[in-house]
């Protein structure tokens, strides 16, 4: 450790490395979930052209493919958010609607 600062390298014998991360993380509804399962699962719920509808991404309009969106995203942080914000959006609403 430098600082007092836990770093993703560290570890600690204790296993307090771990708690740490997970205190930090209880909050993030996409912490552990890839971004490739979360495109796989909007395109198996939505297909590309709805997704494309929904989200207005190029690489979701002109031959999409989960491999090229992949790399626009990662490397495309407003498009990503974007996706991820859907992604928490389907998932509220899927919740909503099983209530009823």
């Amino acid at each position: 450790m430098n600082g007092g600062t836990i770093s993703p390298f560290d570890s600690a014998q204790d296993g307090t490395h771990y708690i740490y991360i997970m205190e930090q993380q209880k909050n993030n509804p996409l912490h552990g979930i890839t971004l490739q399962s979360i495109l796989e699962y909007l395109v198996e719920l939505y297909g590309w052209e709805e997704l494309a509808a929904r989200v207005s991404i190029n690489s979701f309009i002109k031959n999409p493919s989960i491999n090229s969106s992949l790399k626009f995203l990662r490397t495309t942080p407003w498009a990503r958010k974007k996706v991820e914000d859907f992604y928490l959006f389907t998932l509220r609403e899927k919740r909503r609607n099983k209530d009823k």
